[in-house]
């Protein structure tokens, strides 16, 4: 009997497995008919205001936020960058840009006021009293663009019915090997996937990749004071989009996410929060995606089956190629290299396990504890109620 079970058992996740190859084919051709749009619109003449939080050193901070500034735009730019911390070392690096292009207006508000939970949106309100201009374009600290960022984001804002353009993006790894392999999941697993969800109407994405809406739209949500205690602000403020009446834009571009997680440890946390922050978010549709990891089902089925669940694993090695060729055409960047995705698959598939079991989170150095509805507190709030 015992055996009869382990076989069923084994050909189940073979199954599975096949799903999951056709699974992730089907997205990686749905990528390439996404990306694969010609969009080219005139260079825009909108005043537009960057905001970009900031916090902490990163390898690369300089340039990332200086592709901001380097755009093929006729119209003002304010790069507002934004502190907690008088002694933040992100403060040096603003500096040295203000020198690098005197021409550009880039300027730097340090404020340690705090608005609930979540740090982010704290360093927004205190920075949205120094926004210059009614388009806004709040971006993440650790992203980098091309010149055609703004024409292109612009373009899709102007559309009748669109409150919000929100951007996707490819990984590159700037602090070593843990760095590399973050990237690749972000590359070669994330992104299909949202994208492959995107067309077919499953999900509607917003992300602190890019987040450009109009002064007149963030009002009509309440500010960025009502997103203060939640952990997955960029998801609520699309939500809160969406409930005007009014559409969130994705254009076919692809942005660069600078990851720089050099030990596991942080790697491990990093995506843990997020893994778990989506799991509280949409726990039906989290607990399916389990079929996008093809490759650790076959593995578990190579005791039971050996001979099907190696072609399985061969098949499933073909399919990530084809992933990666994809992916990295459309970015121009390699993440990492393609002996990392089984690695890379692995590791993502035992933080899909892990997040079942997670309460609380990490993020930058507080333990936040998930209250339900998405919203979080901090240990010392928590500590006082």
């Amino acid at each position: 009997m015992l055996t009869i079970m382990l076989s069923a058992i084994g050909w189940a996740l073979l199954l599975l497995a096949g799903i999951g190859m056709l699974y992730m084919a089907v997205a990686t051709f749905t990528l390439n008919r996404f990306l694969g749009t010609k969009e080219q619109p005139p260079p825009g003449n909108e005043a537009v205001t960057i905001l970009k939080p900031l916090h902490g050193w990163e390898p690369r901070l300089t340039d990332n936020l200086a592709s901001f500034i380097e755009q093929d735009h006729a119209g003002a730019i304010q790069l507002l960058c934004g502190v907690q911390r008088p002694d933040d070392p992100a403060i040096e690096t603003v500096r040295m840009l203000q020198t690098r292009y005197p021409g550009a207006r880039i300027d730097l508000i340090v404020d340690e006021t705090r608005h609930g939970s979540n740090g982010k949106i704290s360093n927004l309100i205190n920075m949205m009293r120094h926004a210059a201009h009614d388009v806004l374009i709040l971006s993440d600290s650790d992203m980098a663009v091309g010149r055609d960022y703004l024409s292109r984001l612009l373009a899709a804002l102007r559309r009748p019915g669109t409150g919000a353009v929100t951007c996707l993006y490819g990984g590159r790894g700037d602090n070593g090997f843990c760095s590399r392999l973050a990237a690749a999941g972000s590359s070669y697993q994330f992104l299909p996937s949202l994208i492959f969800a995107k067309v077919h109407g499953m999900a509607s994405p917003c992300m602190g990749s890019t987040i450009a809406l109009r002064r007149e739209t963030l009002d009509a949500m309440g500010g960025f004071a009502r997103f203060a205690d939640i952990l997955a602000d960029d998801h609520a403020m699309g939500q809160a989009v969406e409930r005007l009446g009014l559409s969130i834009a994705v254009p076919p571009m692809l942005l660069t996410h600078a990851f720089t997680d050099a030990r596991l440890r942080d790697l491990w946390r990093h995506e843990l929060r997020w893994a778990a922050t989506v799991r509280g978010l949409a726990p039906a549709g989290y607990a399916g995606s389990f079929i996008a990891f093809p490759l650790p089902l076959a593995l578990a089925a190579l005791p039971l089956h050996p001979s099907p669940a190696l072609a399985a694993l061969a098949a499933t090695l073909i399919v990530r190629f084809y992933t990666k060729r994809a992916v990295d055409r459309h970015a121009r960047v390699i993440s990492a290299s393609f002996w990392t995705l089984p690695l890379r698959d692995m590791l993502s598939f035992a933080i899909f396990i892990a997040s079942f079991f997670v309460r609380s989170v990490d993020w930058r150095g507080t333990a936040l504890n998930m209250v339900g509805d998405g919203r979080v507190t901090s240990s010392t709030e928590t500590a006082r109620t």
